[in-house]
């Protein structure tokens, strides 16, 4: 067994032969021509793996912009190609 110090450290070892096998998260493994998913663990098995978004109180006006484009359906076009379930509903 070896420990990582990141998913993206275990994800490589895995692509370069170094280890049989690795966990990893779903998205990243799918973007990873090298590994073949072989087996996910149950959605009942953990809590859900979220990734919020939120501007600060002294938050840039470009960090306004990002958040809008964030909620776009283009960008959750793209969340979606690579595997992520996007919770927010899209504004444009």
């Amino acid at each position: 067994m070896a420990m990582t110090e990141n998913v993206r450290f275990a994800l490589t070892l895995v692509a370069r032969g170094e280890a049989p096998l690795g966990i990893v998260y779903e998205t990243d493994a799918k973007v990873e021509p090298a590994v073949k998913i072989i087996g996910v663990f149950p959605d009942n098995s953990h809590d859900p793996i979220i990734y919020p978004a939120a501007a600060t109180v002294n938050a840039k006006p470009e960090t306004i912009q990002y958040l809008s484009f964030l909620r776009s359906a283009v960008a959750r076009a793209i969340f979606e190609r690579y595997g992520f379930t996007v919770l927010a509903k899209p504004t444009s």
